[in-house]
């Protein structure tokens, strides 16, 4: 089967790449890194004015999604944006708008048409996948998830309950200095409760999977230019490095791996899109392909750029720091070949 995006979804890449190409995005982390969300979240506007998160809100809640969200228009654009290394809760957003979406209360709903503007960002916890909640300090909005796993009563039927959090705990240190880990506040606002939240839940878990694998692809991808730039610049004993055998063998191995991932990755926004049973086995395969593909980017980078390779001075530290969180985001490597086996 041949995974092709058509002229519309391609047009879509070309004028996200262009709008973060001009947007200075390692100042914007170098700023998001250092707590000051202000270049960020003007960054964010000019996403939502894409329709970058409106593409997961359904268009009764003024959304771009139909009945749902669209996640192979999801993955181009996710793609873009770790080709451009954005920092924020990117994928939280997306997510928490699938959870409240699959959610029929009022009182979830009511945030997804902020969410889809852009006038809200978002932060999504599951606590039965992770305790911590990313840049809860800069969202509006904590959207925690409990109990998902556990069982409803005496019935044996998945429970679990979604609230809105009040603050957040202190900001853990992280490989990616942009990435602000933080446990959610106690208390806040309870939004529903039931079997429903569990089945919206594992959706949500899949989406944000979903995005993490197109992030962590352009991420890859981004880093692979940018070495074959390099090794075509620097030289040792009279000669580029990149003329050496070691080199690129080096280099097509990474290649090699970032393509086997891409049509996992298309595979799989076509299963999510069409709500079919392998959607999450599929889901899995593509995140640990292209999580794994794009570590392999990084320590590749590292390797042939040598020493000055991870110096905070030089651009290419936020796209290498990126890659190791990216893989264990929403999905371990061997979570997701355990989800895998399980089918």
């Amino acid at each position: 089967m041949r995974f092709l995006l058509d002229a519309e979804q391609r047009e879509f890449a070309r004028s996200l790449d262009g709008l973060l190409a001009s947007s200075d995005t390692p100042s914007v982390a170098r700023s998001w890194a250092s707590g000051d969300s202000g270049p960020g979240r003007a960054l964010w506007g000019r996403l939502a004015e894409t329709g970058v998160f409106a593409l997961a809100v359904p268009e009764r809640y003024e959304g771009l999604g139909g009945p749902g969200l669209l996640p192979v228009e999801l993955t181009v654009a996710f793609e873009a944006l770790g080709r451009h290394a954005v920092p924020g809760p990117l994928v939280e957003t997306v997510a928490a708008a699938a959870l409240l979406g699959r959610l029929g209360d009022a009182a979830p709903a009511a945030g997804l048409p902020g969410l889809a503007s852009g006038k809200t960002m978002a932060t999504l916890c599951v606590t039965d996948t992770s305790p911590y909640a990313l840049d809860a300090d800069a969202a509006n909005a904590v959207y925690v998830v409990e109990g998902a796993e556990g069982m409803d009563g005496e019935h044996g039927v998945r429970g679990g309950s979604l609230r809105l959090a009040e603050g957040h705990g202190p900001v853990q240190a992280s490989a990616d200095p942009a990435r602000r880990l933080s446990r959610p506040g106690g208390g806040g606002t309870v939004l529903t409760r039931g079997p429903q939240v569990a089945s919206a839940a594992a959706y949500a878990r899949d989406t944000a999977a979903l995005v993490t694998a197109a992030q962590a692809l352009g991420l890859g991808r981004a880093l692979l230019e940018r070495t074959v730039v390099y090794v075509k610049q620097r030289t040792q004993f009279g000669a580029a490095i990149g003329t050496f055998q070691a080199v690129k063998h080096r280099l097509a191995d990474t290649l090699l791996a970032l393509e086997f991932a891409a049509p996992l990755l298309h595979g799989a926004a076509l299963a999510l899109a069409a709500e079919a049973p392998s959607a999450g086995a599929e889901t899995a395969a593509a995140k640990v392909a292209a999580g794994e593909a794009a570590y392999r980017a990084a320590r590749t980078a590292l390797q042939l750029h040598g020493a000055v390779g991870y110096t905070e001075e030089l651009d290419l530290s936020h796209w290498i720091r990126k890659a190791r969180p990216l893989r264990d985001a929403w999905g371990t490597p061997a979570a997701c070949r355990a989800r895998v086996l399980r089918g």
